[in-house]
């Protein structure tokens, strides 16, 4: 895709702060950003905190510019997830170079789109999959025999790595823990957890 410089020379960097919120589900804007350098995460926040992230945009890159093409609202939220550097040019501008470019550019650049707008549509759809519900599963097949037959996990990678596998924020991973605990379903608050009850993980998972 073209770059930020080519539809706008005149573009001003503007300095970003870690946490500030950047796009939202189902907004459209009025800008298109682009990446010079930093981090951006991708997902769904709920009550102001990204609840369940989906991925992660390292600079430089174009910020969700495949909405932008398809004419389609967002369909993540974004955060600065660390110090951003961002270059702004207007829908207007985006567009019209869009509509510079030869005709069988336009349809690989919209073929393109429409792929990664298909990618997140079933990235977002993983997370109307309940956290409690991914969290069990995610238990049970990491689950071993351990003393006097009862099922255990051992938490061998920091809950930080096990969160981000399941698509969910660490404060959720943590949270669901501590409801699994109150249930009775596990036990443990070490490196190891006991599987209490399986068959209620198992129909909490769905599986």
């Amino acid at each position: 895709m073209f770059s930020v410089h080519t539809i706008d020379p005149a573009a001003q960097i503007h300095n970003v702060a870690r946490g500030q919120i950047l796009l939202r589900r189902g907004v459209n804007v009025s800008q298109v950003s682009y990446i010079e350098s930093g981090r951006v995460a991708l997902g769904v926040m709920e009550a102001g905190v990204m609840e369940h992230q989906i991925g992660v945009l390292e600079g430089p890159c174009w910020l969700d510019a495949s909405s932008v093409v398809l004419n389609l609202p967002h369909l993540v939220d974004a955060v600065a997830d660390s110090l951003l550097q961002l270059r702004h040019v207007s829908i207007g501008d985006f567009r019209q170079a869009i509509a510079d470019m030869p005709v069988s550019a336009q349809a690989v650049l919209t073929d393109v789109a429409m792929a990664h707008r298909r990618q997140t549509e079933f990235a977002v759809s993983r997370l109307a999959k309940d956290a409690e519900a991914r969290c069990a599963e995610w238990l049970l097949s990491h689950a071993h025999s351990g003393e006097q037959g009862v099922m255990a996990v051992e938490l061998q990678q920091r809950k930080r790595s096990i969160a981000a596998q399941l698509g969910i924020a660490p404060e959720t991973f943590s949270r669901v823990l501590r409801h699994l605990r109150e249930q009775s379903l596990i036990s443990g608050s070490g490196r190891v957890l006991n599987l209490v009850d399986p068959s209620a993980l198992r129909s909490l998972a769905g599986v």
